[in-house]
């Protein structure tokens, strides 16, 4: 408990004389201290300084879950486009993101760490840009933190040379474009002094946790983590628990919308729409704003195909809502889109949610009515049914439900596999190096 400041003072009544000169200094110099002291100051450490760019071809699902994470470690993320002259890029899958500035705009910005998401052509033009070699190239000669995922660390960190002698590991499939000179593990992170490398898409939430843990320390990651429900054993298969179970197959081509707004997870929605594009699903991504772009809960930018009006137009088989509490309650107010997924129970067709909209946006509108299903565990006690809800991922008929950022790939790869059989998930898996 915070001490209160001694301060002295006077009982004064209409007839008293002003306290002696001495003693009102004494009395401004103890509210001076006051003022000043710790406890009222209260002032957080300087935020650690971070730079991830992004380009056309960049992977988004390295990109997204990383700034997120660090973000939430409350690390100053500038997201910069190593395009010129575009704040926009086309990420690869189809995802559209807006950097917060242009690379060439921070070239004389000093940062606690540099990250390099994967992703091809992306790592690419990293690799082909001069402003950001020598940012990194300067940034490494001051014994500052730098790292890479997927294809990045063989594509631009070893050609400019910043791998050499070190242990370092990348997406297995450019394993062997690594130079000679460097040390290739194949863990799926690996640090070797200031440098870390990981390996894919499903191997970069536990890459962004390391790289809170580099900058802040244990204490600080474990505190990320936990809320963010990652898997206890990374690698693992992953599985779900379903109830009641149906065929969800609906084609070769399964119309999906994915609704976005203001406040939305972005790591939840990158995560969804990048695996059912991979898994060649057609993803549609409506904005519930007036605008395309929207602005995720982690200050992301991300834009969308359509304005949700624009996607009402069509009929889906499947219909998906990202958690994040902002989107969640843009949800559970829009009428066009509660119809819609009324519409879509009513009629037995699939829909689902994670994080908190299965609490927030469901369960208001009697969407999970005689259903089993989780969510966000800070919200379970919102679900009428809670018998369920421990488990990470929960298919019951044709609704399914997950628990929060750590579980959104087994959620997507869940859907994969209920589409179009466990094969394909599996394959899936296995490519994004998740098992």
């Amino acid at each position: 408990m915070a001490t209160r400041p001694l301060v002295f003072s006077t009982l004064r009544t209409p007839s008293s004389p002003s306290p002696p000169p001495l003693l009102r200094r004494l009395q401004t110099l103890t509210r001076a201290l006051a003022s000043s002291s710790p406890q009222t100051m209260a002032s957080s450490p300087t935020p650690k300084k971070v730079l991830v760019p992004i380009a056309n071809g960049t992977e988004p699902m390295e990109a997204v879950i990383t700034i997120d994470v660090l973000r939430r470690a409350g690390a100053q993320v500038s997201v910069a486009s190593v395009e010129p002259a575009a704040a926009q890029v086309a990420a690869s899958w189809g995802v559209k993101l807006v950097a917060d500035a242009l690379l060439d705009d921070l070239a004389g910005t000093d940062f606690d760490l540099i990250s390099l998401p994967g992703g091809m052509p992306g790592a690419s033009t990293f690799r082909d840009s001069k402003v950001l070699e020598n940012m990194v190239k300067k940034h490494v000669e001051k014994g500052k933190l730098y790292a890479a995922v997927c294809a990045a660390p063989a594509v631009a960190l070893g050609s400019w040379g910043l791998l050499n002698g070190l242990k370092a590991t990348c997406y297995p499939s450019f394993m062997d474009k690594l130079p000679s000179e460097v040390n290739a593990v194949e863990s799926r992170v690996q640090i070797d002094g200031k440098c870390v490398t990981s390996r894919r898409p499903g191997t970069t939430m536990e890459y962004s946790v390391v790289l809170v843990e580099q900058l802040y320390g244990k204490e600080k990651s474990d505190e990320v983590a936990g809320p963010m429900v990652m898997r206890p054993q990374h690698g693992a298969e992953f599985s779900m628990k379903e109830l009641n179970s149906i065929s969800w197959n609906v084609g070769e081509d399964p119309q999906i919308l994915v609704p976005i707004a203001n406040g939305t997870e972005e790591m939840e929605a990158i995560m969804i729409i990048d695996i059912l594009r991979r898994a060649k699903a057609n993803v549609v991504v409506a904005s519930l704003e007036a605008t395309l772009e929207i602005i995720a809960s982690r200050n992301v930018k991300m834009v969308a195909d359509v304005l949700l009006n624009d996607a009402l137009k069509q009929q889906y088989d499947l219909i998906l809502l990202p958690g994040g509490l902002g989107g969640a309650q843009a949800y559970a107010k829009s009428d066009e889109l509660i119809g819609l997924i009324k519409k879509q129970a009513e009629a037995n067709k699939l829909y689902g949610a994670i994080c908190a909209s299965p609490a927030i946006a469901l369960e208001p509108h009697g969407l999970l009515k005689g259903k089993k299903a989780t969510s966000y565990p800070a919200m379970w006690n919102k679900l009428a049914d809670q018998s369920e809800c421990k488990n990470r991922v929960v298919v019951d008929g044709n609704l399914i439900t997950s628990q929060g950022p750590g579980t959104s790939m087994e959620f997507s790869l869940a859907i994969v596999e209920k589409l179009f059989g466990r094969e394909r998930a599996l394959e899936l898996a296995k490519t994004m190096v998740f098992v």
